[in-house]
């Protein structure tokens, strides 16, 4: 059950290429990223009305890193790249998590976690065929952004919470209030949310946003953040997947070479990964109370 709520992550976000495809082509992506992000929050806020469980500053520098600056940085990337082009280079995320890791926490990463995150970045490249025309602040955005997450994901593993609804209620709600001046300075006053728009928006709200990041957060928890970087490669192949099922796109022969490279990856991190398993405690049902204070 852990794997499957944490595969669910990557396939959801990979959903958002499609839905931006089939309804929201007309709303300016900042904006998207507010209605994505501020909704959510509210929502989960209503479920679990509750003070943040972490320190004002702590709370804010996790909300402005893994919401307000991962989607200013990642729709900066878009403009300035071909999605091939940032797709790869947000799939360095493994690299960069272990590399932290070592950096901050003194893991050595083994071969075979190298290994695994070498395949898994050579398996995208042949999904996606990055051009090699790549614009240096497009790609500096990108890589940025997915380091953004790789510190975010070590912040989320080392905290101590427990409350993971609160956790990413809180973290939407901050991340998307902190985005609402940006996406007013750059893209200005939103466009009316026409009828057509809604199944995309009510789908990126509640279960490509609301359920998938507090997913997240479960899982780095529950499995470490080094996994749950792994399995962020399903991402684009949810992507690309869904672009031939419901965009009527095609993929050649390297691209399901590529599939074929990022599944050996994330099959052989499966047969060597030790998860450090959350204690009962950890998981308490929703409607349990604290019983401390963090």
């Amino acid at each position: 059950m852990n794997y499957l709520i944490a595969i669910s992550v990557p396939l959801l976000w990979g959903s958002t290429y499609a839905a931006v495809g089939l309804y929201l082509q007309g709303m300016s992506p900042f904006w998207v990223a507010v209605w994505r992000a501020l909704p959510a929050g509210l929502l989960l806020l209503a479920l679990r009305p509750r003070m943040p469980p972490l320190p004002w500053a702590k709370m804010l520098l996790l909300s402005f890193f893994n919401i307000t600056a991962f989607f200013l940085l990642l729709f900066a990337a878009a403009y300035r790249l071909p999605g091939a082009v940032a797709g790869t280079l947000g799939a360095t995320l493994p690299l960069q998590v272990l590399l932290l890791m070592w950096l901050i926490e003194g893991k050595r990463p083994s071969l075979v976690a190298i290994s695994s995150a070498l395949v898994g970045l050579m398996g995208i490249v042949l999904l996606l065929n990055p051009s090699a025309d790549i614009d240096p602040l497009g790609a500096a955005a990108a890589l940025i952004a997915t380091s953004f997450m790789a510190v975010s994901s070590l912040w989320i593993k080392k905290w101590p919470v427990t409350d993971l609804l609160s956790l990413t209620a809180w973290q939407l709600l901050l991340g998307g209030l902190m985005l609402l001046p940006f996406a007013y300075l750059i893209a200005g006053m939103p466009a009316m949310v026409i009828g057509e728009s809604l199944p995309g928006l009510l789908w990126l709200i509640l279960p490509n946003t609301a359920f998938a990041y507090w997913a997240f957060s479960r899982s780095i928890k529950v499995l470490g953040a080094e996994t749950m970087a792994m399995l962020a490669m399903l991402n684009p192949m949810a992507a690309v997947l869904l672009g031939v099922g419901l965009l009527h796109e095609m993929l050649g022969v390297a691209q399901w070479g590529g599939i074929a490279l990022i599944i050996g990856a994330l099959l052989l991190m499966r047969l060597t990964a030790r998860p450090a398993m959350l204690q009962p405690s950890s998981l308490r049902p929703l409607n349990q109370p604290r019983a401390e204070n963090i």
